[in-house]
């Protein structure tokens, strides 16, 4: 939950004017770490630092298109990463995977 910046400020000028960390935390109901967090940084984070995906998503939508009965283990051998860079990459493109039981390995003919 991000509380607003005249919050925050408010619960700092507290701080100044002499309560405790602790005393804050149990007055404005907060944790200390949170305040103390604060206190290094007003404004929050507005951006994220993240590495940027290891699997194109052009890529992965056309391996779908092409293999769309494979499983995961298979395609990360193809696009040469892990099963669960597979799974999180398909939740973000809001793919899930539906067997065709036609095409099935597990079923024998």
């Amino acid at each position: 939950m991000t509380y607003s910046l005249d919050f925050r400020m408010q619960v700092l000028k507290s701080l100044d004017e002499g309560m405790t960390f602790a005393e804050a935390a149990e007055f404005y109901n907060l944790s200390p770490t949170t305040i103390q967090n604060w206190k290094r940084r007003i404004h929050s984070k507005t951006t994220r630092q993240t590495k940027p995906y290891k699997i194109p998503d052009d890529v992965l939508l056309n391996d779908v298109k092409e293999h769309p009965d494979d499983y995961q283990y298979e395609r990360a051998r193809r696009l040469n990463c892990s099963k669960t860079g597979i799974h999180h990459a398909l939740k973000r493109l809001g793919i899930s995977q539906k067997k065709d039981l036609r095409t099935s390995k597990s079923l024998s003919d």
